[in-house]
């Protein structure tokens, strides 16, 4: 874009480029369901367990089973250290992650039941919450939990005036001109529905509608990498 103070990334990708992925599933054998997904230097892991009787009964839907999320950053995730336990962002991300998820997923054969969804994040470079979602999405799948499409994720971001695929931390800290902006998106497989869409930052209708495009592209790459660990084989691609 014209005039842009960031024109050519930290990194050398190109504006539409992913960083190197990698995903692969049963990393924790006791759980029902279980997977890991990295991008760049930020890595996500996700555990099912369920579906297993509500409780207490109170809680309980007799016409359908229900999803719970919980979202954490391991503590040395980062260089700065985070404090252990929740914290407002990170209930915050697992009710998002809890919804995008929940558009997905089929839980009507399961009444009376839960199916909770456990995301960790041991190395974060931006990106956490899609990529907690992309392993969640995976570990659901290895659960053999009904779900009527994939789900993927991706963040998109905004460095002065040039939008950018898949941020890293450098990217999402940019100060200069207008600053920094993230857009987490996730879509689904077929449908390309639109189950996560959130904004932290300056961006215009236009550019934002360039945004949504750029991600949906760019979760194409991410689905094959996570259809590639179902199948067996851990999924990746580099660049």
């Amino acid at each position: 874009m014209a005039g842009s103070l960031y024109k050519k990334r930290f990194d050398g990708r190109t504006v539409n480029e992913v960083r190197p992925m990698k995903a692969s599933v049963g990393v924790v054998p006791s759980a029902d369901g279980s997977a890991t997904f990295e991008t760049g230097g930020t890595k996500a892991m996700a555990v099912v367990r369920g579906p297993r009787t509500l409780h207490p009964q109170h809680m309980q839907n007799a016409r359908t089973g229900i999803l719970r999320v919980s979202y954490g950053m391991m503590p040395f995730s980062v260089w700065d250290r985070i404090r252990p336990g929740p914290s407002r962002r990170s209930e915050e991300i697992s009710k998002v992650c809890e919804w995008a998820l929940d558009a997905v997923i089929d839980l009507s054969g399961f009444p009376n039941t839960v199916v909770d969804v456990f995301i960790q994040i041991p190395k974060a470079d931006a990106g956490t919450r899609v990529a907690g979602l992309n392993a969640a999405a995976l570990a659901l799948a290895h659960a053999g939990i009904p779900m009527k499409e994939m789900l993927s994720a991706i963040a998109v971001g905004k460095a002065d005036k040039t939008l950018l695929v898949d941020v890293d931390k450098a990217e999402e800290d940019f100060h200069d001109g207008e600053g920094a902006t993230d857009v987490p998106l996730a879509f689904t497989s077929r449908k390309k529905d639109i189950s996560l869409l959130q904004l932290d930052g300056k961006i215009s209708p236009s550019e934002l509608s360039e945004a949504i495009e750029m991600g949906r592209k760019a979760c194409e790459d991410v689905l094959k990498v996570q259809m590639d660990a179902l199948k067996g084989a851990t999924g990746e691609k580099n660049g």
